[in-house]
């Protein structure tokens, strides 16, 4: 195979999928994360089918969903709860699985912290890349620590703001899309039993899934407010006051918090870069290479959909060059297509008057040809 010894940059989601993939089929890897602590933290995490399949080929599947709920509806609500359509969502990771699950991010990330031990992978926390020298057949790598290292293959999988994709030469940077989103994780209703979104109220939307037995996300998507309030420690008093206006369930939600409960508040960013995402034996994949608005619930998927198919290519029979090749001919057009659709569904949400914005129709077809192989 083309690749003996991998070193995959970032923990997360896409880093952690990659490195259990990779030692699945026989790769000795090495992980190293930024954060001196290693663990799930966060909200909650929407996961079509097409992610439920990635988890599934990497064995964690069965413990994600002992603790995440699974559904297969979408609806879509006026801004006082009154019904206006349900969809079924399509089974994107084929019909055995789930078409949907809603977990906590802690869940999800725990489980893929233990299966990255449990298949030998060297994990090195606190640390990340200073510099890198490429030669044809390595790259070698010095550390933050001063430590050193010789790779076949190096991925950076550390997220949209990639340090990463400016060392291996990629000028592509992540671009506001214009709106921002409130999050907060919250009591679920037993009522409760899939996705529902609010449209027409006084922001671009609301909503809320189902991410355990008794939690659920709930979160508003506004206009983007003065940058200080990024973080996870927003003011629930803001919350509440952009999002008067949402009544049902979700007004209920918002309502019953605690005062001094967390919010998380974020700018939404987006990025494509539309070109090879390899330098010789270095590259970047998942939201470091594509990263889109989550009005289609596929950042995830995207993620680990490209971590399953690199660890397939770059341990096949290919020489590397030909392998990145190939595999960057299938990731390219469907991260695009995602993106594209996101960005439209982002448009129209941003200016609700454009003739002809049907978000139904948008999200139900991206999620219809997602039934086709990744």
């Amino acid at each position: 195979m083309p690749v003996q010894k991998v070193l995959v940059v970032g923990g997360g989601i896409t880093g952690s999928v990659l490195s259990v993939a990779l030692a699945q089929r026989g790769a000795d890897v090495e992980l190293v994360e930024i954060s001196p602590q290693w663990f799930g933290v966060g909200h909650g995490i929407t996961l079509q089918g097409n992610a439920l399949k990635a988890l599934r080929t990497v064995g964690v599947l069965d413990r994600v969903l002992e603790r995440a709920v699974p559904f297969d509806m979408l609806r879509l609500l006026r801004a006082d709860g009154a019904l206006m359509a349900e969809l079924p969502t399509p089974h994107t990771g084929g019909p055995e699985l789930p078409s949907t699950a809603g977990a906590m991010r802690s869940d999800l990330q725990n489980a893929l912290c233990d299966a990255v031990y449990a298949h030998g992978v060297t994990v090195r926390l606190g640390l990340t890349i200073e510099r890198l020298d490429q030669s044809a057949d390595h790259v070698d790598v010095t550390f933050t620590d001063g430590s050193t290292g010789r790779y076949d293959l190096m991925v950076g999988a550390d997220g949209i703001n990639s340090r990463m994709r400016e060392l291996i030469g990629i000028t592509t940077r992540p671009t506001p899309v214009g709106m921002s989103i409130f999050r907060v994780v919250a009591h679920r209703p037993a009522e409760m039993v899939c996705h529902e979104v609010y449209y027409g109220g006084p922001r671009y939307k609301a909503g809320y899934s189902p991410i355990a037995e008794d939690r659920c996300y709930a979160y508003l998507l506004d206009e983007n407010l003065d940058a200080s309030l990024i973080g996870p420690r927003a003011s629930l008093a803001l919350m509440r006051e952009r999002g008067a206006g949402y009544g049902g369930m979700w007004g209920r939600i918002i309502a019953s918090l605690p005062d001094d409960t967390a919010v998380d508040y974020r700018w939404i960013e987006a990025i494509l870069v539309d070109e090879p995402w390899y330098r010789g034996r270095t590259m970047v994949i998942g939201d470091a290479a594509h990263a889109c608005p989550p009005l289609i619930a596929q950042g995830a998927a995207m993620c680990m959909e490209d971590a399953v198919l690199l660890a397939e290519y770059v341990t096949g029979d290919e020489p590397l060059e030909k392998a990145l090749e190939q595999f960057m001919n299938r990731r390219l057009p469907r991260v695009r297509m995602v993106l594209e659709n996101s960005l439209q569904l982002a448009d129209w949400e941003i200016h609700p008057e454009t003739p002809g914005a049907d978000p139904g129709r948008i999200m139900s077809q991206t999620l219809q040809s997602l039934t086709e192989v990744a």
